[in-house]
């Protein structure tokens, strides 16, 4: 394992530092927090890149200023997308959302353009690029789109077309100046071409430091093998479930007494026949659960709605709130919401599909997927599980679901510079085939070739860093439950743990690297925050410690109604990484004891 990088300290830096596609910023007071919610310039002005679903990157935006400036209106503002069928989908949304145009679509409009390398010889390849042009007041709304769906150009893409632009902007300017030269006698001028421009010293090294940090550490793989990578990761999703499970069969036969509980717990269990071919890639986890819920609406009754049960990441149920017929939701996630909703369908109310998290965020609870899978069974409805927080080494959640879905951007990549996300079908359930067929006639593979590359690299290593993950949260969740000045602490240890335990893998199974802690108000909250030094902003599953106040970057504008599903304002989520078991211990030690009594 490499060795965890000490985090910047300023506000809006890269996390890692120095990291152009970053999936996080720095926030290193609570105060940070608040400014960067309230769009205060004291924290947005300094950001370097932020979570790229909620903070567009500033080489996505460049790219989008270009191409806004050849297309567009003075009075009109754009967004980029990868594909056409995506543009259309935002514009579908939009014309559902933004009111002018309800009566008036042509104010919404899609401009393609291939972005064409000038020199037929440079070793760029073309890249088809769409933007969606609507008038600047509804940006807010294009945004929601692009926050909820995920389904984004990634700003190592923008960066490739940018370098085709710059580069073709070059020989452009070169034509015009030897035009311009003046033809003298043309007895005495060189018969030698001219020379090419000298490339700016900081320019040069620039690009050298890139090529030997990709190179010489392995970093990355030449961009053909894109393919390559892609298979991979699939295969590895695959393998890693398909191992898991093999395990758990094979314990499930064990006689050893100390499993004789968990197979009490777990009984009969086991996935056959999962292959590469049942494992599908996305621009991000967001874009996964987008795209499950979309083909439960193309196999099912579109006019049902679904459930999300338990208090889920905010665009989960965003997502099942604005596209389709809307949600039942069942924001507590425990067995009394279980006889609600099973009162609800014996009633004779039907629904499509059940969206669910193992275990949720931020309150780390697993709902009884024995119960949500014999109801699923009984009434046919699809089960949908996000097993990001879990992950494949830990949780067995195929077993109970027609498809998982999961953010590769987290513990699977670990790096914090790359964006994916994956979706596994079940091929032992009833609406397996129906679900493949609507996939294959929509599918697009959005993923961008680099992102792949980076992706594949870094998941090489996933399994191993989940294990010390799972060990250092576990010992640092067993020091914080029993301080003085922690009032609670979430984690599926100490959270519904009977129904965790039920679907945890025997075999290398721990609890995650994710728990939360409530300490007594506000004001403690933020002292052991603004003194806990470790790396502080979005995101999850990072290599290093990583923690925020989640309640406010995730619920600022709806803090009361959170509170209603016990996630109050001040809860500090911790996402825990590689470091040294001792060196964490002190690192919470250290921000405890700054903690006024």
């Amino acid at each position: 394992m490499s060795v965890v990088p000490e985090p910047p300290t300023q506000v809006g830096a890269a996390i890692p530092a120095h990291t152009p596609h970053a999936v996080s910023v720095m926030f290193p007071k609570w105060q940070d927090n608040i400014y960067y919610e309230e769009g205060n310039p004291i924290v947005t002005a300094k950001m370097e890149c932020g979570y790229p679903r909620f903070f567009i990157h500033p080489l996505i935006q460049q790219l989008c200023a270009r191409l806004l400036a050849k297309f567009g209106q003075p009075t009109e503002d754009g967004m980029l997308f990868p594909s056409r069928k995506v543009a259309e989908r935002c514009r579908d949304f939009m014309k559902r959302y933004y009111e002018p145009a309800h009566s008036h679509s042509g104010l919404l409009r899609i401009a393609e353009f291939d972005i064409t390398p000038a020199d037929a010889s440079s070793e760029l390849q073309p890249v088809r690029t769409y933007i969606l042009l609507f008038p600047k007041d509804a940006f807010k709304v294009a945004k929601q789109y692009w926050q909820h769906a995920g389904d984004n150009i990634s700003s190592r893409m923008a960066e490739y077309c940018l370098r085709i632009l710059d580069e073709n902007q070059r020989i452009e300017k070169e034509k015009e100046a030897l035009l311009k030269r003046p033809k003298g006698n043309r007895r005495y001028q060189s018969a030698a071409p001219s020379a090419a421009p000298t490339p700016k010293k900081e320019d040069s090294c620039e690009a050298e430091h890139l090529v030997y940090v990709e190179e010489r550490y392995g970093r990355n793989l030449p961009i053909q093998f894109a393919d390559r990578a892609k298979r991979a990761l699939r295969r590895r999703i695959a393998g890693v479930i398909t191992e898991a499970e093999e395990e758990n069969m094979l314990a499930d036969k064990a006689t050893q007494s100390d499993l004789k509980e968990q197979r009490n717990l777990q009984g009969d269990r086991g996935i056959k026949g999962i292959a590469e071919d049942d494992v599908y890639l996305f621009p991000c986890g967001m874009s996964a659960i987008y795209h499950a819920h979309r083909y439960a609406m193309t196999i099912g009754n579109a006019d049902l709605k679904s459930v999300c049960f338990g208090f889920p990441y905010t665009d989960t149920l965003k997502i099942l709130q604005k596209f389709g017929a809307g949600c039942h939701f069942y924001g507590l996630g425990e067995d009394q919401q279980i006889d609600e909703l099973e009162a609800l369908l014996q009633s004779g109310d039907r629904i499509l599909s059940l969206f669910c998290e193992l275990p949720s965020n931020p309150l780390l609870k697993s709902p009884n997927m024995r119960r949500l899978r014999a109801l699923a069974d009984q009434y046919d409805f699809l089960i949908v599980v996000d097993e990001t927080i879990g992950n494949f080494c830990n949780v067995a959640a195929l077993e109970w679901a027609d498809m998982v879905v999961s953010s590769l951007t987290k513990v699977f990549s670990g790096d914090s510079n790359v964006m994916g996300g994956s979706m596994v079908l079940n091929p032992n359930r009833k609406h397996y085939h129906s679900i493949k067929s609507a996939i294959e006639a929509d599918f697009e593979d959005l993923i961008w070739c680099e992102d792949a590359i980076f992706m594949e690299r870094n998941s090489r290593t996933f399994k191993a860093r989940s294990n010390i993950i799972n060990e250092n949260a576990e010992a640092l969740c067993d020091f914080l439950v029993n301080h003085p000045k922690v009032q609670s602490v979430y984690y599926p240890k100490f959270v519904s743990r009977e129904n965790y335990d039920a679907v945890k893998n025997v075999n290398g199974g721990g609890y995650g690297g994710l728990f939360s802690v409530v300490l007594q108000h506000e004001n403690a909250a933020s002292q052991f925050y603004d003194n806990l030094h470790c790396a502080k902003g979005p995101s999850l599953g990072t290599n290093f410690t990583l923690a925020s106040p989640y309640t406010i970057l995730a619920h600022y504008t709806e803090l009361d109604w959170a509170a209603q599903f016990g996630v109050p304002r001040h809860l500090v989520r911790v996402s825990v990484g590689l470091e040294e078991r001792d060196r964490l211990l002190k690192m919470f030690k250290d921000a405890l004891d700054a903690v006024e009594a």
